[in-house]
């Protein structure tokens, strides 16, 4: 699959058979993450990683209802904004670096025929805490969101979104 067809073929899948993810696929997974542009290359993001039911469930109660996915997935990956990292003259660039890496991990997932949801977690300080506190992360690590993974068991409706909607673009020549 080119970039292309990976960019216009996603969708959010929130439904996933039993098959697990094999290790080789995690790693790519997260080198598509790290290979994304962060502010003066900061790197400013931590992965957690996780795999265990127990948990992916304590963190789905955490998140909130939206993070019921996790419930099914075999792989949870929840992306960290390390402050300590983070570019010292506009430190909140960390969001938009951890949006880039969350992106690049959901495209990946694409390629490899695994689906994917988004979880959204910062700026809801009460999932933000609740994850903070579940995971024992310092002080520093601060949970963006999440992303579930597995192989889909169900096929959403392609035509669900737009491709392309012209009275969202504003040219000027």
């Amino acid at each position: 699959m080119n970039t292309i067809e990976a960019i216009m073929n996603r969708k959010s899948i929130r439904k996933y058979t039993d098959q697990p993810i094999d290790e080789e696929a995690i790693q790519t997974i997260l080198k598509a993450g790290m290979s994304g542009p962060t502010c003066v290359n900061a790197r400013d993001w931590q992965f957690i990683v996780v795999q265990k039911e127990e948990v992916l469930n304590q963190m789905a109660d955490a998140n909130g209802r939206p993070a019921e996915p996790l419930r099914k997935a075999k792989l949870g990956i929840l992306i960290c904004g390390n402050t300590d990292l983070a570019f010292k003259g506009a430190k909140d660039y960390w969001v938009i670096d951890g949006a880039i890496a969350g992106q690049n991990m959901i495209l990946a997932a694409e390629d490899l025929g695994i689906g994917s949801v988004w979880l959204g977690t910062w700026p809801q300080m009460n999932r933000v805490e609740g994850l903070q506190k579940l995971l024992w992360l310092p002080e520093n690590l601060i949970p963006h969101s999440i992303i579930a993974f597995g192989y889909p068991a169900e096929d959403p409706d392609k035509s669900s979104k737009p491709v392309f909607e012209e009275n969202k673009v504003t040219y000027i020549r």
